[in-house]
């Protein structure tokens, strides 16, 4: 076996005596360091590499600091106000994880970078620690490297705050595969706008948000909704007729 798994096999055993005293002393080091900053080198080499990290110009590696625990509701006095079901200040949970939190908070601070991924580092009692990998978009030996070039696009940009990294879609749901899971893809705001259509594609018609009854034989009314038929322009030979019958 390479070195790397070596240490993948050390990160493995995270309750032996050697891997409690490690992370003991780097959670002591973070707390004293600023809450974003930026790293000389990943602390797990081996996580780093199996995620895209490549230890060359334009790979940049930034260590966030994140509470652990739920988040509170941003009131104001503590008072909600509003239904009984929406009460409550504390016990909430956010829907993203605190992964993708931290991406987030990176990709924020250096916006010129895009994220490519993330990986836990160390965690105390009241915080969590993780390294982001970000990636120059604007560099050459980036821009060279049809490996991961991709990464250059447009559509790119701030990908981790679409949920569009690995711990995006973990906290979208996407993991999940099967038939019941039909509803999560492409989200759940795509795929609830999908099923709550009206999608009339026959006919060419006109929408019309009225409540009056459709008593015309041209019209047809949907729960309110009014859609009345394009008419077809008449063809010359009508008009010749129409104007042949108003002389006579």
């Amino acid at each position: 076996m390479g070195a790397y798994k070596y240490l993948e096999e050390l990160w493995r055993k995270k309750q032996s005596d050697v891997m409690k005293f490690i992370l003991r002393i780097r959670c002591w080091e973070y707390r004293q360091l600023p809450t974003i900053h930026r790293c000389s080198r990943p602390s797990r080499p081996d996580k780093a590499r199996h995620l895209g990290y490549k230890a060359k110009q334009g790979y940049v590696i930034y260590r966030v600091r994140i509470r652990r625990g739920g988040r509170k509701n941003p009131v104001r006095k503590g008072i909600v106000y509003g239904k009984i079901s929406s009460q409550g200040v504390n016990q909430l949970k956010p829907t993203r994880n605190h992964r993708s939190l931290a991406e987030t908070r990176a990709g924020r601070l250096v916006q010129g970078l895009r994220v490519l991924s993330s990986y836990w580092v160390a965690q105390d009692s009241t915080f969590k620690y993780y390294e982001v990998i970000l990636v120059d978009p604007a560099h050459n030996a980036i821009r060279n490297d049809a490996r991961i070039n991709w990464i250059c696009n447009n559509v790119h940009k701030h990908r981790e705050a679409r949920g569009l990294t690995s711990a995006g879609k973990k906290h979208r749901g996407l993991r999940v595969r099967g038939n019941f899971e039909n509803k999560r893809r492409p989200s759940r705001h795509a795929a609830y706008s999908r099923l709550n259509r009206i999608s009339l594609r026959r006919y060419r018609c006109c929408l019309l948000y009225t409540s009056d009854a459709a008593d015309d034989l041209l019209c047809v009314d949907l729960g309110g909704r009014r859609i009345i038929k394009k008419k077809k322009p008449l063809h010359t030979s009508e008009y010749t007729h129409l104007t042949i019958y108003n002389q006579h």
